[in-house]
């Protein structure tokens, strides 16, 4: 079941590196997010101030969402743990 969420809603989205049982950073650390039009906006951990490292292989993004849909978002980390997780959330139609 996709999450569902309001427009305006602070959508936390985060993803867990793992190498075995040990949470791990990977070398690269890359999101990305598409908003129902279709664009894409990527976030590079190091470079942009939105992708955020609160403990080791733990990394996030909030996301106001302005536009109902689905939305979709990605992650994918390189080098010292190569992994990719991808999933959605839904926002509804506002009545407002």
């Amino acid at each position: 079941m996709t999450n569902e969420y309001d427009i305006g809603d602070l959508v936390r989205l985060s993803a867990l590196f793992m190498v075995g049982t040990v949470p791990t950073n990977p070398t690269t650390t890359t999101f990305k997010i598409k908003i129902p039009t279709g664009a894409i906006t990527t976030y590079v951990y190091g470079v942009n101030l939105q992708l955020i490292k609160p403990s080791p292989g733990n990394f996030l993004v909030d996301f106001t969402p302005t536009l109902p849909g689905e939305h979709f978002y990605y992650y994918a980390g390189t080098g010292a743990c190569q992994a990719v997780e991808e999933a959605s959330f839904f926002v509804k139609e506002s009545e407002f």
